[in-house]
């Protein structure tokens, strides 16, 4: 499993890489570490690294993803960046992120429905196309007023994380 998580003013890339009862084996961003790793009381951990002992605290934050993490020396906030919240993450930004021009999928899905043709003049906020991922439909619409010039896909087809979608002009 890999995910992103934000702490601070850094993003770090975290994959577990294997795990035998207590002792896991991760790799932060490109360092790998080998750990034994307790749950001691509800939300509190006890770390063993390399013969150094760590107890770190995590509070539950305003949703499942994002934590207060405190241990001995100081405390900051923590978010996991995992594939679906890139997806809401895109989904708010817009949609179009392979530049105004093209609307591509955020993650892998399956195409529903393209309300649209090639040549047809679409206006800012018209659907172009929904996006069924992670049982969730989505729409993506225009942000500008445009020409649909290219339509790459087809009703049912399966598309790839960041795969271009719809060229407009």
């Amino acid at each position: 499993m890999a995910y992103e998580i934000n702490i601070e003013n850094r993003t770090a890339h975290i994959e577990l890489l294997n795990r035998v009862g207590s002792k896991i084996l991760i790799a932060v961003d490109d360092n790998s570490y080998e750990i034994d790793i307790v749950m001691v009381e509800n939300g509190v951990y006890s770390i063993l690294y390399k013969g150094h002992s760590y107890n770190v605290e995590l509070i539950a934050g305003d949703n499942s993803k994002r934590y207060i993490v405190n241990t001995f020396s100081r405390s900051f906030d923590a978010e996991i960046i995992d594939a679906e919240t890139k997806y809401q993450q895109s989904r708010a930004a817009g949609h179009e992120t392979e530049g105004d021009n093209n609307i591509s999928s955020p993650m892998p899905g399956k195409i529903v429905k393209i309300p649209v043709q090639t040549g047809e003049r679409v206006t800012s906020g018209q659907t172009l196309i929904v996006v069924e991922a992670m049982k969730m439909q989505s729409e993506f619409k225009a942000s500008a007023d445009r020409v649909v010039n290219e339509i790459l896909v087809h009703e049912g087809d399966l598309v790839a994380a960041h795969q271009i979608m719809i060229k407009l002009v």
